[in-house]
């Protein structure tokens, strides 16, 4: 994890430069039941898309194809649900770490699925400050398991777990938001990486336009998928994107970044990984096989 918020950072910093870009999320909608998704993003000397297919009662199944952006060769296919969590937890650090408190205490993760995990890890990565972690989510034995898991507190309510938190994560599937303003205090960060669709929310309205900072992984992205900010009065113009994001936490500032994910960050992390596990490039120039 550590590894890959320092890529995301280096591939933010390159996108800001137009050395690096990002392509949307495209769904498709057979009448039988299930979604494809579509994305793609380029940096590095590489470009990819990731495709995957999501049912409600299937689950979802997560390819990413890497190929070389000179060339075009294709170089490896990934199936990617692990590339997907440590990517969007990733994010979240990233974010966590330009805008939440450097001595950071408690961290609270609404949610205990698979994305909740690297919300965790993430933030640890980069706030060894952290004492403690709270987590809630609407499965008891759920998040049970997960407090066992991450080496965490579960709480019974969300707002015991989100109360007096420095840093609160939320990853749900919730249609309808899952905290209250009232319970958040100023200088807390919230990462909100749960939906990627327009009229689903973890945050309700409240909270958003009470922020002090709104963050987007991508505003392009967050305009068509964001339904945290989309279904409350947000002034985009307002908005930072994290590319163009500082260091800069203020102990009396709520501040938010709304986590969409992105194509870009599919590519920066799988390029590292095949840089780490596939020999460079011969001398003839010829490029190592596919695997």
């Amino acid at each position: 994890m550590e590894e890959a918020v320092d890529v995301l950072r280096h591939a933010f910093a390159e996108w800001k430069a137009g050395r690096a870009g990002n392509q949307v999320r495209r769904r498709m909608f057979p009448p039988e039941g299930a979604v494809l998704h579509s994305m793609a993003g380029w940096a590095n000397g590489f470009f990819g898309t990731k495709i995957y297919s999501t049912h409600p009662a299937h689950g979802a199944h997560f390819f990413f194809h890497l190929f070389d952006a000179a060339t075009g060769e294709p170089l490896a296919l990934f199936e990617a649900n692990y590339l997907g969590q440590i990517r969007t937890g990733a994010a979240s650090g990233l974010a966590t770490d330009l805008l939440a408190n450097p001595e950071a205490q408690v961290l609270t993760v609404i949610g205990s699925g698979f994305q909740a995990r690297g919300q965790v890890e993430a933030v640890r990565a980069v706030r060894p400050s952290i004492r403690g972690v709270r987590v809630w989510s609407r499965g008891e034995m759920s998040r049970s398991r997960f407090a066992e898991e991450m080496n965490a507190t579960a709480f019974a309510t969300a707002e015991e777990a989100v109360r007096g938190a420095d840093i609160v994560c939320t990853a749900t599937f919730a249609r309808e938001p899952v905290l209250d303003a009232a319970w958040l205090s100023p200088g807390t960060h919230v990462n909100a990486a749960g939906s990627n669709n327009p009229r689903r929310r973890e945050l309700p309205a409240e909270v958003v336009e009470s922020a002090g900072l709104l963050c987007a992984d991508s505003m392009e992205a967050c305009l068509v998928e964001a339904g945290d900010y989309l279904m409350a009065k947000v002034d985009w113009s307002q908005v930072v994107d994290l590319k163009d994001l500082n260091r800069e936490w203020k102990p009396d500032r709520l501040s938010i970044f709304k986590s969409v994910g992105l194509g870009l960050e599919d590519v920066a992390v799988a390029a590292h990984v095949y840089r780490k596990l596939i020999p460079a490039p011969a001398s003839n120039g010829r490029s190592p096989a596919t695997h």
